[in-house]
């Protein structure tokens, strides 16, 4: 008799910035939840977080995903489902594993995870520990220094510091002589590159720390190098694997949410044209980025490689990485052999480990 299919809670959306690519990565993961072989394997339960974070059920959530635009106060529907949008809209035992599929804050930082965990029941990706730190650029950078990881030189400040004007000089001043120009600004706690600016001068520094501190509390200002931007996927639990090393190559000044999200923008290169042993380096690098943070389940790390020195500087690592069409993590994954399908099977059964 054929055993019962394990059902999947996918949750997407999500009170962020990134809730657009929320949407868009919720989508590849159930199509492939339910293709082939998978589709006698697994029943999917979508629920969606709205941008006020309310819980929507099955219902809402599927037409979120069939007209692939976020709900809004517009078009709520009606009637309204029952009371207790801020909690789970359905009863936790339908659900075997849960599947975030959210970027960002409120559930890539380790909220959903405790969730989740204080649910006792398995979900996909790292727990809470691993969540919060990958999440929070500057905890994320302590971390790495921890672990004698090469990064590129950073100044961190909180955005209340901007507010100030003695310690927000003192805090440009700093930046110029121990950065330079140019230089990234970002917000600690965000991805997808929102809130992301580049300075070239002072006036580009100044606008470019008012708009990152629209989105977070705490800042992290990185020195600009000349580097080629290359990704390694990471894949389980109990024993860690790397896949094969991707290059990101753009014609845009800098990989911006633009040129990330825009088809025709950036260009992907999977295998990266690397020698073996830089590509060595850097699957080791990614591997040991995992480790120190305590992420597990699925990660993709990025890193900078200047071909002139040799350097490798480690950038970030992303514990729940984007799964569009145009996402390095499924990408990665398939040039080492391992489909769609298989992926997401592959990450439901660590999470059961």
């Amino acid at each position: 008799m054929p055993s019962s299919p394990v059902r999947i809670g996918v949750v997407f959306g999500g009170a962020s910035g990134e809730h657009a690519v929320s949407i868009r990565s919720a989508i590849t993961v159930i199509k492939a939840l339910q293709e082939g072989r998978n589709r006698d394997h697994f029943e999917v339960v979508p629920l969606y977080i709205d941008q006020s974070g309310r819980w929507w059920p099955e219902r809402i959530a599927n037409s979120v995903l069939e007209r692939k635009q976020p709900l809004t106060e517009d078009n709520l529907p009606q009637p309204l489902p029952p009371a207790g949008l801020r909690s789970l809209p359905i009863d936790h035992d339908r659900v075997d594993v849960w599947f975030p599929v959210l970027h960002g804050p409120n559930g890539e930082d380790g909220t959903v995870q405790g969730l989740f965990t204080l649910m006792g029941q398995p979900y996909v990706g790292s727990g809470v520990l691993g969540s919060a730190v990958g999440m929070d650029k500057l905890a994320m950078k302590a971390a790495f220094a921890a672990a004698g990881l090469p990064q590129v030189p950073y100044v961190g400040l909180n955005a209340a510091d901007l507010d100030h004007p003695e310690r927000h000089n003192k805090l440009v001043a700093r930046i110029e002589a121990e950065l330079g120009y140019p230089c990234f600004v970002k917000p600690a706690n965000m991805g997808s590159s929102v809130g992301i600016s580049k300075a070239r001068h002072r006036d580009q520094l100044l606008a470019g720390l008012q708009e990152a501190a629209r989105h977070d509390t705490r800042l992290v200002v990185e020195r600009g190098v000349s580097a080629r931007e290359l990704e390694c996927a990471v894949l389980g639990r109990k024993q860690l694997k790397a896949s094969v090393v991707g290059e990101i190559s753009f014609e845009a000044d800098w990989y911006d949410y633009e040129t990330k999200y825009t088809d025709g923008c950036s260009q992907t290169l999977i295998p990266a044209p690397l020698p073996e042993q830089v590509s060595a380096q850097i699957q080791a690098i990614a591997l040991q980025a995992c480790t120190a943070v305590h992420a597990y389940g699925l990660a993709r790390v990025d890193v900078f490689y200047d071909e002139k020195s040799g350097d490798i500087w480690l950038n970030e690592i992303n514990t729940l990485p984007g799964f569009t069409s145009q996402s390095m993590y499924p990408m990665l994954w398939e040039a080492s052999g391992v489909a769609l399908p298989d992926l997401v099977a592959q990450l439901v059964h660590t999470a059961r480990e």
